[in-house]
């Protein structure tokens, strides 16, 4: 017999002590020239506008310049202001230490080039304050957000949290916003199990969070890009994807300690009751499978028909549109369960978006094909098959997590909630 999930105990409210309410952790590596006047204006920011006791740590992590000593000067200058120097480079691994090392009830973090409008830090904080909820972020991609920054930094913001919600189901909208806060008790818990040391830590966080039921806020931040930033784009690129890799293992293995820390914190976990089998996912492979099997037959079929007259990458354009659309309206009957024609033209609107990356695989692989091999024969057979295995790993992820995510199927009058890999 299954028990019904209970649900999820509210955090409670701070109380009243005499410890720091808020530890805002400024993370800084190589810093000499902004550090003192980002300090002194948000010091003074905080005094204005924060009513309760607060605290600004330095976390000068391994800096090779005179970053140690000017965060020691404002240390001097402000009283509740702390200077703290960690031997490692690691922006992770430096609110790691400082985070579990404080007395404070809160704590927070933002980057020192105070790309984040100050004005949200007392709505960041309110709500773990008042223990509405356990993590709280700041969000450039919300609904309500400004955000000034360049096409290239907004194109793979996008990307990489498009990259969450459809690996990993992440339920929240900007994973790497330098402007977060997470009450004390909920860091100690979490903290001891999240590996990463760099800048994939913020993402880890919040995914073991989201999955052990922290109840997470989202804050729209005004947000200005900072022109000078150092950090490398295409290096945390890639380092953060090996992380989702990782973690997409671990929550389908069962390895990440999930349960372990709903327990802890009182919660209801996102986690399924056996480790590694989402809800349904097995189900939903088998008929993919299917599905995926006859839209390839089909799709080979019209490509070889096609091919002759229209040549390879119009016969493959062509082909696959129409078994795409017939695949995403049979997956979204069959393997999903969504019935009824709501929301059937957003689905199939989004299905064509799904099949421009299986358009840019299957193009993709024809034209490396074609670059290696004469056109035509067994090349460009083992080019669309490959391609379009790719497509069909990715189809199904965007389908199972995106597409068809929050849909349901009727049971009787109620609705059976739809939900994405590894959730309840």
């Amino acid at each position: 017999m299954t028990l019904p999930t209970p649900p999820p105990t509210p955090p409670a409210p701070l109380a009243r002590t005499r410890t720091t309410v808020l530890d805002v952790v400024v993370p800084v590596y190589n810093e000499e020239r902004a550090l003192a006047s980002s300090v002194r204006v948000l010091h003074a920011n905080l005094t204005a506008r924060f009513p309760h006791s607060f605290r600004i740590t330095i976390a000068d992590n391994a800096s090779t310049d005179t970053t140690a000593q000017v965060a020691d000067r404002l240390a001097l200058e402000f009283g509740n202001v702390v200077a703290v120097h960690l031997p490692q480079k690691g922006r992770g691994r430096a609110l790691n230490a400082v985070w579990l090392a404080s007395d404070a009830q809160v704590l927070a973090y933002l980057d020192v080039d105070l790309s984040t409008d100050l004005a949200a830090l007392p709505p960041l904080v309110a709500p773990l304050i008042s223990g509405h909820s356990d993590v709280a972020i700041g969000s450039r991609l919300a609904r309500g957000a400004r955000v000034v920054r360049g096409p290239k930094r907004e194109f793979v913001s996008r990307c990489y949290n498009l990259v969450l919600r459809a690996s990993l189901s992440a339920g929240f909208t900007d994973a790497q916003c330098g402007f977060k806060a997470i009450r004390a008790d909920v860091a100690r818990r979490i903290l001891p199990h999240v590996q990463d040391t760099g800048w994939f830590f913020d993402t880890e966080l919040l995914v073991l969070a989201e999955r052990a039921g922290a109840r997470i806020h989202e804050v729209p931040v005004d947000w200005v890009d900072d022109p000078d930033s150092s950090v490398d784009i295409v290096a945390t690129a890639l380092a953060d994807l090996r992380g989702v890799a990782r973690l997409g293992k671990g929550l389908l293995s069962g390895g990440l300690p999930i349960a372990q820390l709903s327990a802890q914190l009182g919660r209801a976990p996102l986690e399924p009751a056996t480790p590694g089998a989402p809800p349904g996912l097995l189900r939903q492979l088998v008929r993919f499978a299917v599905v995926g099997v006859a839209s390839t037959l089909a799709y080979l079929l019209l490509f070889a028909l096609l091919r002759d007259g229209v040549g390879a990458q119009w016969a493959n354009l062509v082909a696959l549109l129409v078994t795409a659309v017939a695949n995403t309206s049979v997956n979204r009957r069959f393997t999903f369960g969504v019935r009824g024609k709501r929301g059937a033209g957003r689905h199939q609107l989004e299905g064509l978006l799904v099949f421009a990356l299986g358009l840019a695989f299957t193009g993709g692989a024809l034209a490396l094909a074609h670059g290696v091999a004469d056109p035509g024969g067994h090349a460009e057979l083992v080019a669309v098959v490959g391609g379009n295995l790719l497509a069909t790993v990715a189809r199904f992820l965007l389908l199972r997590n995106w597409v068809f995510r929050g849909n349901g199927k009727k049971v009787g009058n109620a609705e059976q909630p739809r939900v994405g890999v590894g959730a309840s």
